[in-house]
């Protein structure tokens, strides 16, 4: 079992964990819709990535339901 050599302070110990701390969101613009979205991402509104159609919308895919 680990046992401790000295004591570490709070002060320390806090200095430590100084760089711990989570980073905000750093959202752009989109350049097709203007919604904010991650950057480097698939925008999730309209599916668009550096001004080209990756993801189609649900709505532009014709559905056979016949054959479901």
């Amino acid at each position: 079992m680990a046992v401790q050599q000295n004591k570490v302070s709070k002060s320390r110990r806090n200095n430590r964990r100084a760089h711990d701390a989570l980073v905000a969101a750093n959202p752009n613009e989109c350049g097709n819709c203007g919604e904010l979205k991650r950057p480097h991402h698939v925008c999730p509104s309209c599916g668009h990535y550096d001004d080209k159609e990756i993801v189609a919308a649900a709505d532009e895919i014709e559905i056979d339901e016949d054959a479901a």
